[in-house]
């Protein structure tokens, strides 16, 4: 039986940096509120001529080179984003696949939010464990910037930019497998995080309305509410299904929203300071790319080690989340 084993990981984040004191100048707001509330310090912002596509090419570059694998034997890549080059099409995967010079191989992209790396990870699992592809590149990009209305105190002090990318490939080795990833979604929660207009659920009677609803919108104590007791339940059921306890983790890598959410779920898991991986604080939300982006930090830094087990997270728009149980199983 093929097995899919998390094999690399790579990230990239623009070269802007926003910090809490210049957000305060464009709006009503300062470093000690946005800090005591979100825990984020600055965020990265994408140049105007940089698109999704750029950020999520140049982590997969990274991270194809860090797998061992070369770039010729990949056979899909998939994208998680809410904020495409284009909307509906040409996806922002088939994008990535000619930048990165790749012909003739499966791309599409998802839309699951905050939730999408664990969405294409899942994916990623199921097409090998298949037998239909060996090779998976999976890419959470996003230019959030594009889609942020710099306005709105609540929804801008939250977002930036970035991405994050893996490779997963198949292996016939049970002890370097991908355990298990949970997903899941409840639209009837859909109005708490949204764009509202783009597609074909909105009509409006001005141009004015309609760009203004390209905007992401957000009830933020609502979510906060609905995060909490979401993320903390789907942990919970997920080390259950695989009789795996809290500390057998070494690494708790939640979606990097809002430091009170991870600490709200991180002590409800009684998870230990020491296994929480924290990246909110200098990159901010960047949806379906902060859960890569925070792995790559601490495989860069060291604290990353082959053969070591890695809790991932997440909750989004949608309402979407998921959570996977994952060993860094790397060939070099």
């Amino acid at each position: 039986m093929a097995y899919a084993a998390f094999r690399s990981i790579g990230a990239y984040v623009p070269e802007k940096v926003l910090t809490n004191e210049e957000l305060s100048k464009m709006v009503d707001t300062s470093d000690e509120w946005i800090t005591k509330r979100t825990g984020i310090k600055e965020r990265h912002i994408a140049a105007k001529d940089e698109y999704t596509s750029d950020l999520g090419a140049k982590a997969a570059e990274l991270a194809i080179q860090r797998s061992g694998i070369d770039k010729s034997e990949i056979d899909m890549v998939v994208c998680a984003t809410i904020s495409p080059d284009y909307f509906c099409m040409p996806s922002t995967a088939t994008i990535i696949s000619t930048k990165l010079g790749l012909k003739n191989v499966t791309a599409f992209d998802i839309s699951a939010a905050c939730t999408g790396f664990v969405y294409i990870l899942s994916i990623a699992k199921a097409f090998i464990e298949s037998g239909m592809k060996k090779n998976v590149l999976i890419i959470g990009a996003e230019k959030l910037s594009s889609i942020t209305d710099y306005s709105d105190r609540g929804t801008c002090i939250l977002f930036g930019d970035g991405a994050g990318a893996a490779v997963i490939s198949a292996t016939d080795n049970k002890d370097e497998a991908i355990i298990d990833v949970h997903t899941g979604a409840d639209g009837e929660y859909a109005d708490l995080l949204m764009t509202p207009n783009g597609g074909s659920g909105s009509e409006h009677d001005s141009l004015t309305q309609e760009a203004n609803g390209c905007f992401m919108q957000m009830k933020g104590n609502e979510t906060f509410k609905v995060a909490v007791r979401t993320l903390t339940k789907d942990v919970k059921e997920i080390l259950a299904d695989n009789n795996i306890e809290s500390d057998s983790i070494k690494h708790f890598i939640p979606h990097q929203a809002n430091y009170r959410i991870i600490k709200a779920v991180g002590d409800a898991l009684k998870m230990r300071d020491e296994q929480v991986v924290l990246t909110v604080s200098k990159y901010g939300n960047t949806s379906g790319a902060s859960i890569p982006m925070a792995m790559n930090d601490i495989y860069e830094n060291g604290t990353l080690k082959a053969g070591e087990l890695m809790l991932l997270d997440a909750f989004g728009g949608g309402l979407t989340w998921g959570s996977a149980l994952v060993p860094f199983s790397p060939l070099k």
